[in-house]
């Protein structure tokens, strides 16, 4: 039996009759990939594509030439919204780092709010992992503007200000805040070589707008585009007082 293929399938919730519908095959020809038998290269794709694995961990026996251009890919796995982000995933994302973690946002009032999440921040700031918050200004500019957009009125100030009580554990826990008046297109979580990315959307909230679960691969790329957006943030950035 392929047991990392069956565990990548029950990773991304997809049964053999999820993946025939969306491959075009038989449920059974899905059975005897999950039975050992080896998909043909289009399907091979795919289901790599389908589950955000990458080729050469599905098929470790793969011999290294027939592995194309994809294993370089930075992209993990796409997530139509912030919502569809399993629950344990940012808790996943910061418990393996060892050298950085790095937020930008808003508010990401969500991580506050989660206790799983934000204890292992406090373990990892405690632990003398570099953490930087980059949150907005709640008087900000920028930010009563995507109040406007969102049509919450002053609900983004509200909810930095809340958020600001909630992360104050983890300042006290050695953590770096700055505090930012930007137009955010993006929020960035960052942990170490991972990254889960929220894409912004006119007239919606974050929560409502697609992530993308990136491996940083190099100083170039798609991840590096993000993260050195991360870096200008936080240079322009002012750190909060009192």
């Amino acid at each position: 039996m392929n047991q990392p293929l069956a565990r990548a399938l029950r990773g991304a919730g997809l049964d053999a009759v999820d993946v025939a519908a969306q491959l075009g095959v038989d449920p059974k020809t899905v059975d005897r990939w999950l039975a050992g038998r080896m998909p043909y290269p289009r399907h091979r794709a795919a289901l790599a594509r389908l589950t955000g694995w990458m080729l050469r961990d599905l098929w470790p026996e793969l011999p290294a030439q027939v592995i194309p251009d994809m294993q370089a890919d930075e992209v993990r796995i796409v997530y139509p919204y912030r919502s569809a982000v399993p629950a344990d995933a940012w808790s996943r994302l910061f418990a393996q780092a060892q050298e950085e973690i790095s937020i930008l946002a808003y508010s990401a009032l969500f991580l506050a709010e989660d206790l799983a999440a934000s204890t292992i921040l406090c373990n990892k700031a405690t632990a003398g992992v570099r953490v930087r918050l980059a949150l907005g200004q709640p008087d900000g500019a920028h930010v009563a503007d995507r109040s406007a957009e969102e049509g919450v009125g002053g609900g983004m100030s509200a909810r930095i200000h809340n958020a600001l009580v909630g992360f104050s554990r983890l300042i006290e826990a050695g953590a770096e805040l700055r505090l930012h008046d930007t137009v955010l297109y993006n929020s960035v979580y960052r942990a170490d070589g991972e990254a889960l990315i929220n894409t912004h959307i006119y007239g919606r909230q974050a929560s409502h707008a697609p992530v993308l679960h990136l491996r940083i691969r190099s100083d170039i790329g798609m991840a590096a585009t993000y993260l050195d957006s991360f870096e200008r943030v936080w240079a322009a950035s002012q750190e909060r007082v009192g």
